[in-house]
């Protein structure tokens, strides 16, 4: 059986549309709707009921839906295994959104590498959709999100929290001076929220990213503040090129890692081992910028976004 019929099925499947499977995919709705056709041909059911709404899988197709994630999870597994360099025994494959892997997923590698020499390992980087759908063929059995998205066969745990902070690109920055050199990054709608609640002033700037911590490489070229996270600006701010702004208040940004259930229960301890290791260093980093906002703020306390959205919910 063709193995695209089958993750072209679970996407389908997963979206509930061909129209957003085929955006997934990176093909046209006319391939998806022949895949899809093709393989309820070869099975000889229907796996969809088609509506203007979109897909639901029929009785046939939640049966098949199990029989697809195996048959993507040997496929996976085979692949993995043939390729698997002289000298190892074990694999796995992790994934990381495009911020998390300098001071997350690159720390993280050490870490296996340390603890089991054995194990060969290949990293992926991409937006959650992407790393979703590798987490459910089996490409990559662990990642790590800002947004997650729980599918069958995944496991999702809460990670750490990373506290966003206002940085500015001169010394001496002002809150109350920022028109015209504030660059609004969109880190989701619950920041969004708290953001318009606590600086509403500067909620239109005139500027958005949607770069993530990408957005420190564009503010720090340019007299420019923006919320970026603590720990992917610390180094930028330790070499004098980027500055806390004081009195900002910080926004409690959480981290998830999700994992596949069927990993190897010796590759998942290792894995896990590893990174509540890194997890226990960077915390200790996060104190330490905690300390350094406290320090410049007038009251020597500092606000956080979140309390409010936290309140609420």
């Amino acid at each position: 059986m063709d193995i695209a019929l089958v993750k072209t099925f679970l996407e389908v499947a997963a979206t509930g549309s061909f129209v957003h499977a085929s955006e997934r995919l990176f093909v046209t709705q006319s391939a998806v709707s022949l895949r899809i056709r093709r393989l309820e041909e070869l099975l000889g059911h229907d796996l969809f009921k088609r509506s203007k709404a979109g897909a639901t899988l029929t009785s046939a197709g939640q049966e098949f839906e199990g029989y697809a994630l195996s048959l993507l999870k040997l496929w996976e597994e085979s692949r993995q295994q043939i390729a698997l360099p002289q000298g190892y025994t074990e694999s796995i494959s992790i994934g990381a959104q495009y911020s998390l892997w300098p001071r997350l997923g690159f720390r993280w590698i050490d870490e296996m590498r340390a603890v089991m020499p054995e194990l060969s390992i290949r990293g992926e980087v991409g937006m959650p959709d992407r790393l979703t759908r590798q987490l459910i063929e089996g490409s990559i059995q662990a990642a790590l999100l800002y947004t997650p998205q729980l599918r069958p066969g995944l496991t999702i745990k809460p990670l750490m929290s990373e506290d966003l902070v206002m940085v500015a690109s001169w010394p001496d920055p002002d809150i109350e001076n920022l028109d015209g050199r504030y660059a609004f990054v969109d880190w989701g709608p619950e920041f969004v929220h708290a953001h318009a609640l606590h600086l509403p002033d500067l909620t239109n700037p005139g500027l958005t990213l949607a770069l993530g911590a990408l957005g420190a490489d564009f503010i720090r070229n340019r007299e420019f503040a923006a919320y970026l996270p603590s720990r992917y600006v610390k180094t930028y701010v330790d070499e004098g090129q980027l500055f806390y702004v004081p009195d900002a208040p910080t926004f409690p940004f959480p981290i998830w890692s999700v994992w596949r259930e069927d990993l190897d229960d010796r590759v998942a301890n290792a894995a896990h081992a590893a990174l509540k290791k890194v997890i226990s260093c960077l915390e200790v980093d996060q104190e330490a910028v905690q300390e350094e906002l406290e320090e410049l703020s007038e009251d020597g306390e500092i606000e956080t976004l979140g309390d409010v959205f936290s309140e609420d919910e």
